[in-house]
């Protein structure tokens, strides 16, 4: 039977990879709905760049636009780094279907009150979304069998020298969501810098010989050269795919228990999520943090999986 989810994202090159990989897989994952973000570029641009992924791989999945802009701050997107619309590097098909005139938020609350059984959340970007609906219809905690979420980092940062981007966008919308008893499992730098697309593989995507292989080769191409120069890494980290990977083949991953929460008020530390690895402040954990992942399995996944589409 498929894990009934939904996709809360803000696409965004990893993005659109990772609901690439998802919507390669309807018998393992019922996507009940894509809920867009304002992350990697504004709210516009996340919801046609999920829309023109969806047209891509042929799914009629449901896109549902959210919160425009962070809880308490002002915006800053990546937009600089990944292109003006997130998705520069390739020609993708203009959307199929439109975007749904409800809410994000509202399809959140409305789907997690009304559902029989608990949805997984498989979290992508800022935590925008689903921290408004927490504090909007705090009983939906119940409803959430886990949480995946691709953010956060044990040591280095990638947008301050201590905080990860989706954190660091909203860390007061990430510190709601952590605090709320939900079960998490989050994937950090520390573990997707471990996952990085060489040469080799966009080759192996390009021999796909499909729209979606060029397509996801293309965007990774373009999307790896600042990641590489700026790390010194021999490819780009694939960050938001690990999530997907993880709910599809868990045994990629191992996990372990921490207490983990968020700075929301240093100058030089905002968005950083403090983790207690070693268990020194004796708080019962709350976040299940990635210690490992198996990279060339996860890259046979994914190729694998795109040649679906």
């Amino acid at each position: 039977m498929a894990r009934s989810i939904i996709i809360d994202c803000d696409p965004g090159v990893d993005d659109a990879i990772a609901l690439l990989l998802a919507l390669a897989h309807p018998t393992e994952l019922n996507i009940l709905g894509i809920t867009t973000v304002a992350g990697n570029v504004p709210l516009h641009y996340t919801s046609q760049n999920a829309l023109k992924i969806c047209a891509l791989a042929n799914a009629n999945t449901p896109v549902y636009a959210g919160c425009p802009r962070p809880m308490v701050r002002p915006l800053e997107t990546a937009a600089n780094i990944h292109g003006a619309t997130g998705l520069q590097g390739t020609e993708l098909p203009e959307p199929q279907q439109p975007l749904m005139v409800q809410h994000a938020v509202a399809f959140l609350i409305d789907t997690l009150q009304q559902t029989q059984e608990p949805i997984t959340l498989a979290t992508l970007g800022p935590l925008t979304n689903l921290a408004v609906a927490l504090i909007q219809a705090p009983a939906i905690a119940t409803k959430i069998d886990h949480i995946i979420a691709m953010g956060g980092a044990i040591t280095h940062g990638n947008m301050t020298p201590a905080a990860e981007f989706n954190i660091y966008v909203d860390p007061h919308a990430a510190q709601v969501v952590f605090k709320a008893g939900i079960p998490i499992k989050l994937i950090t730098l520390d573990t997707t810098h471990h996952v990085l697309t060489t040469a080799e593989h966009l080759t192996h995507l390009r021999q796909l010989n499909t729209a979606v292989g060029n397509a996801a080769a293309d965007l990774l191409a373009h999307y790896g050269t600042p990641d590489q120069e700026r790390y010194g890494l021999p490819g780009a980290p694939l960050h938001d795919p690990c999530v997907i990977a993880y709910l599809l083949q868990p045994d990629l991953f191992t996990f372990k228990p921490t207490y983990t929460t968020v700075d929301t008020t240093s100058p030089d530390n905002i968005g950083r999520t403090v983790i207690d690895w070693w268990g020194r402040t004796g708080k019962a954990p709350n976040v299940d943090i990635a210690a490992s992942v198996n990279t060339p399995d996860l890259y046979a996944l994914l190729i694998k999986s795109l040649a679906i589409l």
